[in-house]
């Protein structure tokens, strides 16, 4: 196997939308095939019909592309081993079932659920691990075909049944962990590879489809380990060559120590969330790939043809991934400062316009407006959702000071230079920041007031806030109009 083009796959079910543990599945896949000039593979995996959601194959496909990956085949991109839909491949799995009856290898089960769930509740009041009993034990072959004839005219359906080798040990070598060994007595009995509806259960379709698009390396999150033998028994059965596993550890809540769960709420977990937000797709694909991987050395930020020629599975953690959401934060700031600001206005624009703040379809004087204010939050934005935030004094009603700012605006210096800069502000017929600036240094002329406690003052009655971005171009900004409204309600609040 070795020899053969390195042939991977990324198969999600279309049952919810891409979450943060999918998009690292699919990426260390991508990653893997690009830098081993292999094949990607996407393969949607929705034979459980009652739980896929209406977008849910959407959101998967646009999301892996924002987060800018490539496939070589999939629904979209069909090649000579589909189609790429499980729904769409009965007609393949059919024949192989038949082939396992056929060879006593498997067999039709017509134990009902309550059977099933009477047997379970048995077993564990006696202390017993749940595992089904094979239902004809004992039975000649005409007692087995009188018993199913007589099921069959009962009207009940089977499902079918892959007989389980007892007393066998599966082992097999992965990547990640290392030498993994189960014993078959403890797979939990003859499992079922058919629905009764006539669908392939996972553990049989995932083998056959893995088989016949000839998938050489199967990179997977740690939960499907307790998968791994029923599929080994399945590849055992047809004779098959099972491909490499490697098995990822989870990924943890850096704030709880937990299991990311989909149930926490506690953090973002959906990558649409993200991009709602206005991360940006090239620090999330960095972000992402950090979570189990380790490159060599200390640095942290790479771009993604760095990361293709890095790769290397031997890389991948055996320990926890740690989700930290101020790390991530952190990646992006990092791609927000360096990405071009026609990016970062066109992202940040929207996230004003979606907040209500700029009309849906702005003319030219407010785009210009916009941008200027956008550029001069850039380099402390971790993502463009936050120009809400940090630019709410510009569209709302000024926010209530906190008791630094108060303490800051009863120093005795402080009316004068308040009401020096209202005064000599509303006398400026050019409102820009080289006038706002001329303006504060001829304050600072006249009255001797200088440093803090000339600059402190005139930021806290116009912006309301003790700390932002350049001054004078904040004023700007502003407005003559809302900047004087400012000053005269923070002198009120001052009794001046």
């Amino acid at each position: 196997m070795a020899e053969e083009k390195i042939r991977v796959r990324y198969a999600p079910s279309p049952t919810g939308h891409l979450h943060i543990g999918n998009a690292r599945t699919a990426l260390f896949n991508y990653l893997f095939a690009r830098h081993n000039n292999g094949t990607f593979v996407i393969r949607i995996e929705d034979t459980d019909l009652k739980r896929n959601i209406a977008d849910g194959e959407r959101s998967q496909l646009e999301n892996l592309k924002w987060l800018g990956m490539d496939w070589d085949e999939g629904p979209d991109k069909p090649g000579d081993v589909g189609p790429y839909r499980q729904s769409e491949r009965k007609e393949i799995y059919l024949p192989l079932i038949q082939e396992l009856l056929d060879k006593d290898l498997a067999y039709k089960s017509y134990m009902t659920e309550e059977e099933l769930i009477k047997q379970r509740e048995e077993q564990k009041a006696r202390g017993e691990a749940p595992r089904y009993v094979y239902e004809y034990e004992g039975m000649t072959n005409d007692e087995i075909k009188a018993k199913q004839e007589a099921a069959e005219a009962a009207g009940l359906k089977p499902v079918v049944r892959i007989r389980v080798p007892k007393n066998k040990t599966y082992e097999f070598d992965d990547i990640v962990k290392g030498p993994i060994s189960f014993e078959s007595n403890t797979i939990g009995g003859d499992f079922v590879i058919q629905k009764r509806d006539g669908m392939p259960t996972y553990n049989f379709a995932v083998v056959a489809d893995d088989h016949l698009m000839k998938i050489t390396h199967v990179l997977r999150g740690d939960d499907h380990i307790a998968n791994t033998p029923k599929q080994l028994v399945v590849y055992e059965a047809f004779g098959w060559e099972p491909p490499i596993f490697g098995h990822m550890t989870l990924i943890i809540n850096t704030e709880t120590g937990k299991k990311l769960s989909k149930r926490d709420e506690s953090v973002l977990q959906f990558i649409e969330q993200y991009r709602a937000l206005g991360y940006l797709p090239d620090a999330m694909f960095n972000f992402i790939t950090l979570l189990g991987w380790s490159p060599v050395g200390e640095k942290e930020i790479f771009n993604r043809k760095e990361l293709i020629k890095m790769f290397d599975p031997k890389r991948l953690s055996r320990s926890p991934a740690s989700f930290d959401g101020k790390k991530l934060e952190w990646v992006n700031n990092q791609y927000v400062k360096n990405a071009k600001e026609d990016s970062i206005v066109d992202s940040s624009l929207k996230q004003l316009i979606k907040a209500g703040h700029i009309p849906a379809n702005p003319d030219s004087k407010t785009i210009e407006w916009a941008r200027k204010l956008i550029s001069m939050y850039k380099q402390q934005m971790s993502y463009t959702g936050q120009i809400v935030e940090l630019a709410d004094v510009f569209f709302n009603e000024p926010p209530v000071l906190d008791d630094a700012a108060k303490k800051e605006l009863a120093d005795e210096s402080a009316p004068i230079v308040l009401k020096e800069f209202a005064e000599r502000v509303n006398k400026l017929s050019i409102f820009d920041a080289a006038e706002i600036q001329n303006t504060i240094y001829s304050i600072q002329k006249d009255t001797g007031i200088r440093g803090r406690k000339l600059y402190m003052p005139i930021r806290i009655a116009t912006t309301r806030e003790m700390h932002g971005p350049e001054l004078a171009a904040s004023i700007e900004l502003l407005g003559q109009r809302k900047a004087l409204k400012h000053l005269k309600k923070t002198l009120d609040e001052m009794g001046e």
